[in-house]
Protein backbone atom coordinates (compact mmCIF):
# COMPACT_ATOMS: atom_id res chain seq x y z
CA UNK A 1 0.00 0.00 0.00
CA UNK A 2 1.69 3.53 -1.08
CA UNK A 3 2.75 5.47 2.07
CA UNK A 4 0.07 7.90 3.43
CA UNK A 5 -2.88 5.99 2.53
CA UNK A 6 -5.06 4.67 5.61
CA UNK A 7 -8.24 1.78 5.86
CA UNK A 8 -9.88 4.55 6.71
CA UNK A 9 -9.13 6.90 3.79
CA UNK A 10 -9.53 3.91 1.10
CA UNK A 11 -13.10 2.84 2.29
CA UNK A 12 -13.97 6.92 2.01
CA UNK A 13 -14.12 6.24 -1.85
CA UNK A 14 -17.13 3.91 -1.47
CA UNK A 15 -19.52 7.14 -0.63
CA UNK A 16 -18.48 7.94 -4.11
CA UNK A 17 -20.84 4.76 -5.34
CA UNK A 18 -23.37 6.57 -2.77
CA UNK A 19 -22.90 10.09 -4.14
CA UNK A 20 -22.91 9.60 -7.72
CA UNK A 21 -24.67 6.74 -9.49
CA UNK A 22 -21.51 5.12 -12.11
CA UNK A 23 -23.34 4.72 -15.38
CA UNK A 24 -24.36 0.98 -16.34
CA UNK A 25 -23.51 0.07 -12.90
CA UNK A 26 -27.36 -0.88 -12.84
CA UNK A 27 -27.54 -4.37 -13.94
CA UNK A 28 -24.78 -4.78 -11.74
CA UNK A 29 -27.54 -4.70 -9.09
CA UNK A 30 -28.28 -8.45 -7.85
CA UNK A 31 -29.79 -10.01 -4.15
CA UNK A 32 -27.53 -9.31 -1.74
CA UNK A 33 -27.56 -12.64 -0.03
CA UNK A 34 -25.12 -13.24 -2.84
CA UNK A 35 -22.18 -11.90 -0.31
CA UNK A 36 -19.96 -13.86 1.01
CA UNK A 37 -21.75 -16.04 4.56
CA UNK A 38 -24.69 -13.53 4.15
CA UNK A 39 -23.03 -10.49 4.81
CA UNK A 40 -24.80 -7.04 3.88
CA UNK A 41 -21.42 -5.12 3.13
CA UNK A 42 -18.07 -6.46 2.70
CA UNK A 43 -14.56 -5.02 1.99
CA UNK A 44 -11.10 -7.03 0.74
CA UNK A 45 -7.84 -5.00 -0.30
CA UNK A 46 -6.08 -6.31 -3.17
CA UNK A 47 -2.77 -5.09 -3.97
CA UNK A 48 -3.49 -0.68 -3.65
CA UNK A 49 -6.80 -2.03 -4.35
CA UNK A 50 -9.88 -2.23 -2.35
CA UNK A 51 -13.15 -4.20 -3.66
CA UNK A 52 -16.60 -3.48 -1.85
CA UNK A 53 -19.58 -4.80 -1.84
CA UNK A 54 -22.98 -3.69 0.01
CA UNK A 55 -26.85 -3.79 -0.07
CA UNK A 56 -28.30 -0.87 -1.16
CA UNK A 57 -31.89 -0.81 -0.77
CA UNK A 58 -32.18 -4.58 -1.91
CA UNK A 59 -29.71 -4.41 -4.81
CA UNK A 60 -26.01 -5.85 -4.73
CA UNK A 61 -23.75 -3.15 -5.73
CA UNK A 62 -19.39 -4.23 -5.97
CA UNK A 63 -16.86 -1.47 -7.36
CA UNK A 64 -12.95 -1.34 -6.91
CA UNK A 65 -11.72 1.50 -5.62
CA UNK A 66 -8.13 3.33 -4.50
CA UNK A 67 -7.20 6.89 -3.36
CA UNK A 68 -4.52 8.95 -3.01
CA UNK A 69 -3.83 11.49 0.11
CA UNK A 70 -1.11 14.15 -0.08
CA UNK A 71 0.03 12.78 3.58
CA UNK A 72 1.85 16.06 4.82
CA UNK A 73 -1.47 18.02 4.12
CA UNK A 74 -4.23 15.09 5.20
CA UNK A 75 -5.94 15.95 1.60
CA UNK A 76 -7.08 13.46 -0.75
CA UNK A 77 -5.68 14.09 -4.14
CA UNK A 78 -7.76 11.84 -6.02
CA UNK A 79 -10.03 8.83 -6.01
CA UNK A 80 -11.24 6.19 -8.82
CA UNK A 81 -13.74 3.81 -8.40
CA UNK A 82 -14.59 1.00 -10.94
CA UNK A 83 -17.17 -1.49 -11.67
CA UNK A 84 -17.66 -4.08 -14.73
CA UNK A 85 -21.18 -4.10 -15.94
CA UNK A 86 -20.08 -5.47 -18.97
CA UNK A 87 -17.91 -8.01 -20.08
CA UNK A 88 -14.69 -6.63 -20.73
CA UNK A 89 -15.57 -3.06 -20.47
CA UNK A 90 -15.14 -0.94 -16.82
CA UNK A 91 -16.94 2.20 -16.32
CA UNK A 92 -16.27 4.48 -13.41
CA UNK A 93 -15.53 7.82 -11.64
CA UNK A 94 -12.13 9.88 -10.90
CA UNK A 95 -12.53 12.63 -8.39
CA UNK A 96 -9.53 15.35 -8.34
CA UNK A 97 -9.17 17.75 -6.45
CA UNK A 98 -9.84 21.56 -6.72
CA UNK A 99 -7.81 24.41 -8.49
CA UNK A 100 -7.69 22.47 -11.54
CA UNK A 101 -8.51 23.52 -15.20
CA UNK A 102 -11.44 22.39 -15.94
CA UNK A 103 -11.90 22.55 -19.76
CA UNK A 104 -8.33 20.96 -21.16
CA UNK A 105 -9.83 17.93 -19.20
CA UNK A 106 -7.53 14.96 -18.23
CA UNK A 107 -4.90 12.59 -20.06
CA UNK A 108 -4.62 8.79 -19.21
CA UNK A 109 -1.08 7.21 -20.11
CA UNK A 110 -0.47 3.85 -18.40
CA UNK A 111 2.82 3.35 -17.56
CA UNK A 112 4.87 4.88 -20.35
CA UNK A 113 2.45 4.56 -23.19
CA UNK A 114 0.84 6.86 -25.39
CA UNK A 115 -1.90 9.28 -23.33
CA UNK A 116 -5.32 8.82 -24.53
CA UNK A 117 -7.75 11.04 -25.68
CA UNK A 118 -8.50 14.17 -23.11
CA UNK A 119 -11.41 13.35 -21.06
CA UNK A 120 -13.60 16.31 -19.88
CA UNK A 121 -14.68 17.06 -16.47
CA UNK A 122 -18.48 16.58 -15.96
CA UNK A 123 -19.10 18.79 -12.66
CA UNK A 124 -17.21 19.42 -9.30
CA UNK A 125 -19.08 18.81 -6.03
CA UNK A 126 -17.85 19.04 -2.60
CA UNK A 127 -15.69 16.07 -2.73
CA UNK A 128 -13.92 17.14 -6.01
CA UNK A 129 -14.21 17.63 -9.87
CA UNK A 130 -15.25 14.10 -11.13
CA UNK A 131 -14.43 12.77 -14.88
CA UNK A 132 -16.47 9.96 -15.63
CA UNK A 133 -14.48 6.71 -17.32
CA UNK A 134 -15.29 4.36 -19.72
CA UNK A 135 -12.81 1.86 -21.07
CA UNK A 136 -12.74 -0.81 -23.89
CA UNK A 137 -11.30 -4.18 -23.40
CA UNK A 138 -8.26 -3.71 -25.15
CA UNK A 139 -7.43 -0.64 -22.30
CA UNK A 140 -8.67 -3.66 -19.98
CA UNK A 141 -6.01 -5.46 -20.86
CA UNK A 142 -3.45 -2.98 -20.34
CA UNK A 143 -4.33 -2.12 -17.02
CA UNK A 144 -4.01 -6.00 -16.27
CA UNK A 145 -0.39 -5.59 -17.14
CA UNK A 146 0.46 -2.33 -16.54
CA UNK A 147 1.77 -0.77 -13.28
CA UNK A 148 0.10 2.47 -13.14
CA UNK A 149 -2.37 4.74 -14.81
CA UNK A 150 -0.80 8.16 -14.97
CA UNK A 151 -3.72 11.14 -14.81
CA UNK A 152 -2.48 14.64 -16.02
CA UNK A 153 -4.16 18.09 -15.53
CA UNK A 154 -3.23 21.21 -15.84
CA UNK A 155 -3.12 23.31 -12.83
CA UNK A 156 -5.42 26.49 -12.73
CA UNK A 157 -3.36 28.95 -10.81
CA UNK A 158 0.25 28.56 -13.05
CA UNK A 159 -1.06 26.70 -16.41
CA UNK A 160 1.70 24.03 -15.28
CA UNK A 161 0.52 19.83 -15.66
CA UNK A 162 0.30 18.43 -12.93
CA UNK A 163 0.27 14.47 -13.09
CA UNK A 164 -1.29 11.94 -10.62
CA UNK A 165 -0.37 8.19 -10.10
CA UNK A 166 -3.00 5.10 -9.52
CA UNK A 167 -0.73 1.62 -8.61
CA UNK A 168 -1.63 -0.59 -10.32
CA UNK A 169 -0.30 -3.04 -8.08
CA UNK A 170 -3.33 -6.22 -7.27
CA UNK A 171 -5.83 -4.36 -10.03
CA UNK A 172 -6.18 -8.13 -11.81
CA UNK A 173 -7.01 -9.91 -8.66
CA UNK A 174 -9.61 -6.63 -7.72
CA UNK A 175 -11.36 -7.05 -10.99
CA UNK A 176 -11.53 -10.52 -10.69
CA UNK A 177 -13.33 -10.54 -7.50
CA UNK A 178 -15.69 -7.60 -8.57
CA UNK A 179 -16.82 -9.47 -11.30
CA UNK A 180 -16.76 -12.77 -9.42
CA UNK A 181 -18.88 -10.84 -6.25
CA UNK A 182 -20.94 -8.80 -8.97
CA UNK A 183 -22.31 -12.21 -10.36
Amino acid sequence: MPTGWTTRARRGIFALCIVVSIPGTAGMAQDATNLPGGASAMSETHGDWTVNCADKQGKKICTMSQQGFDKDRKQRLLAIELAMPEKNRLQGMIALPFGLLLKPGVTLRIDDGAAAAPLPFRTCLPLGCLVPLDIDAKTVDLLRKGKAINITATVAQTNEPVTFTVSLSGFSTALARTVELAK
